[in-house]
């Protein structure tokens, strides 16, 4: 019986989905991770001395460029976040001088809002963790006791900026195009630059182009990484990945059947933190590919992530 195109069709679109799945494996054969039974800091166990040092070596201008969004009640937000900074007048000195004070009360998901730096704790497999940490046994109304934010610490690495938008001579990628192993192998190409251990791997789509555009089109739907592109990833050994869009990867996935495949790749089974929603604008129109990283989470115990302020400097 011939086949017919339509057909043959099918077939390959049936073979291409499947190509695109992802399973995470079982606790038994990801437990422990390779830092060690009981590790809470996975991909920041790379920062050490010599990591600084190298990172060091980049900076020959001194410029420095800001790569976090600022917070505000407008900002776009996942679906079920918040954020609301209320001020408050504080106190009226009753001294010659007058002296008045204000703060402010914020009330948000402070590891989940703006440019935000993805813990450990944030995303299971089941009921497992990194490293096979339970979550029934480590969450806690106030947060985890195992694999908190505060368990990251400073960190200062050889960044790269792996400018997919540019090698595809567009400002923004297209609404969920998904990032190839050859395209990323293209861009290092065309940027004559090779990646090394412990480096943040940097992507760059143009989607922060939508930031001002609101959830509505910001959060709708964006490129980012594949899971074949992030296994490749995986396999270089990076401190952290992170893009201009609310997840790194693709959203939503070509395969319907699963859901972020890789903040549980990266999180849960191999320990690497996803660093999201940066702002590369500049960096990409300056063409800087390689710099030094410096961002710290904030110490919030127990927590699954953490608004950040990264900045580059070369």
């Amino acid at each position: 019986m011939r086949l017919t195109l339509l057909t043959i069709l099918a077939i390959a679109s049936v073979t291409v989905l499947r190509a695109q799945s992802w399973l995470p494996p079982p606790d038994s054969q990801r437990c422990p991770s390779k830092w060690g039974a009981g590790d809470q800091r996975g991909s920041a166990n790379l920062m050490k001395p010599d990591t600084v040092l190298r990172a060091s070596r980049l900076i020959k201008t001194g410029e420095t460029i800001e790569l976090g969004r600022v917070l505000e009640a407008g900002m776009p937000l996942s679906a079920g976040r918040r954020f609301e900074m209320i001020t408050k007048r504080t106190d009226m000195g009753p001294g010659a001088n007058k002296r008045g004070g204000n703060e402010e009360v914020i009330v948000a998901e402070m590891g989940q809002v703006g440019t935000q730096f993805d813990g450990f704790s944030h995303q299971t497999v089941g009921n497992s963790l990194y490293n096979c940490f339970k979550v029934d046994e480590v969450s806690t109304r106030a947060g985890f006791t195992k694999l908190g934010i505060e368990n990251v610490g400073f960190l200062m690495t050889r960044g790269v900026l792996i400018d997919i938008a540019a090698l595809k001579g567009v400002p923004i990628l297209p609404k969920t195009y998904e990032i190839t192993v050859a395209d990323i192998e293209a861009a290092l190409k065309r940027e004559n630059v090779t990646i090394q251990p412990g480096d943040a791997l940097i992507f760059h789509t143009g989607w922060g182009r939508n930031w001002d555009k609101g959830t509505a089109v910001y959060g709708a739907g964006n490129p980012g990484i594949g899971v074949a592109a992030g296994q490749w990833v995986v396999k270089q050994n990076p401190m952290l990945i992170g893009a201009d869009t609310p997840p790194v990867e693709v959203s939503p996935n070509p395969d319907k059947s699963i859901s972020l495949p890789i903040h549980q790749m990266m999180l849960a089974v191999y320990g690497i933190h996803l660093l999201e929603n940066l702002k590369l604008d500049e960096l990409a129109a300056k063409k800087v590919y390689e710099f030094a990283l410096m961002v710290e989470p904030l110490k919030l115990k127990g927590a699954t992530g953490s608004t950040v302020a990264p900045v580059a400097v070369h």
